[in-house]
């Protein structure tokens, strides 16, 4: 496949202006780094790119003082650093960088956004824009496609996912090792570097029955119980998990109906593939279980509709509905005041409006997706 223009390379572009810094988000190996240095390639001005995990910038950076930043950046039109969170005290770093440096931008990428982001928050407020950067989105795998070739590759994608590399490969085997790769040998390496996370198993454990319990509302009380952990780790491990980009939460839609559920949550992967591949299952559809497909279905459609939010830079809010009488929809988007609801179906099922949600939201769209009509809905 030809190489992809990530949809926010242009916005941040865009916004990548003289003492603003650019923080751009991701989990690893979404495509950061690539990001990055196509930004930097398409700038016309003096440009210098480095490393958050060689030592030598961490030297070079050490000192923090104005003096020393206008001797190593004088002329430096475009400061890029990449794993940005592996900086101590990086925040302040970039503040006095920005404040003192003029016509100097600054872009910074992280893998983990409970480092980079409190380290860079607080300092940064006021001069910085942030971008979260996830897999290929369908959006942009589509403009590089036919729309015959996209819906041949919908099962593909329901259970391998749309990480960058995964599009290189050309066998289900190889996209299932690397997969697997991830998941051993990355997906948690940020989570664990934190003091005090010491049973990585423990937070593994969790992560497995997430994945299992996609599209169902979860209790902390019951995960803790089913794992013999306190509510709190779980709701420390699931924050950690959200603050890697490896799942994130959604939860219940209600303008203070007493028969709406506003409390519960439900949590989904960035990716398809990182959840299979943290059950180990890379069946086909046609095997797996109709409850196992439209968690999948499910899985998919939301997060393309968050991909979509994210590249877009749209001020959606997402939740899902239910009432103590079990009355449901899928997917509640919020924009602008405006209300949408999906109901999200794998087969050919249709769905009506529940009359509660009707009643209490006259003015809501209301439509189901399903396979026949998503390419409108997610491109």
């Amino acid at each position: 496949m030809a190489q992809i223009t990530r949809r926010l390379q242009s916005i941040i572009e865009q916004r990548m202006l003289p003492q603003k810094v650019m923080l751009i988000f991701g989990a690893r190996r979404v495509g950061k780094t690539v990001l990055l240095r196509q930004i930097v390639e398409s700038f016309d001005g003096k440009s210098l790119v480095l490393n958050g995990e060689d030592a030598d910038t961490h030297t070079l950076l050490e000192r923090m003082s104005v003096a020393n930043y206008r001797h190593i950046f004088e002329g430096i039109d475009l400061l890029a650093i990449d794993e940005a969170q592996h900086i101590p005290q990086i925040g302040s770093k970039l503040k006095l960088i920005v404040d003192e440096l003029p016509g100097i931008r600054v872009l910074a990428s992280g893998s983990s956004s409970f480092n980079l982001q409190n380290q860079a928050g607080e300092p940064l407020v006021g001069r910085s824009s942030r971008f979260i950067l996830t897999p290929f989105s369908v959006q942009e795998l589509a403009e590089r496609e036919t729309p015959v070739a996209t819906f041949k590759k919908l099962e593909e994608r329901l259970i391998y996912g749309s990480y960058p590399d995964i599009t290189m490969f050309d066998t289900y085997a190889e996209k299932r090792e690397y997969l697997q790769d991830i998941v051993d040998a990355y997906l948690l390496k940020d989570i664990l570097a934190v003091d005090g996370i010491k049973n990585s198993q423990k937070m593994f454990d969790l992560l497995r029955l997430i994945a299992f319990q996609v599209g169902s509302s979860c209790s902390y009380d019951e995960l803790g119980k089913q794992l013999s952990m306190s509510r709190n780790t779980v709701e420390r491990y699931l924050d950690l998990l959200q603050k890697v980009f490896v799942v994130y939460r959604i939860g219940g839609f209600s303008r203070n109906l007493r028969k709406e559920v506003a409390k519960a949550s439900k949590w989904y992967f960035y990716d398809n593939g990182i959840r299979n591949a943290v059950i180990r299952n890379f069946l086909p559809l046609d095997v797996r279980t109709e409850t196992d497909r439209g968690a999948l279905w499910e899985n998919y459609v939301i997060t393309e509709r968050l991909k979509r939010a994210f590249n877009n830079r749209l001020d959606t809010q997402f939740y899902f509905w239910r009432t103590y009488d079990n009355q449901e929809i899928d997917l509640i988007e919020e924009t602008d005041g405006k209300l949408s609801a999906f109901e999200l179906k794998a087969g050919k099922k249709q769905a009506k409006v529940p009359i509660g949600f009707r009643n209490a939201y006259p003015d809501a769209v209301f439509e189901v997706i399903n396979k026949d009509n998503y390419s409108d809905f997610l491109i």
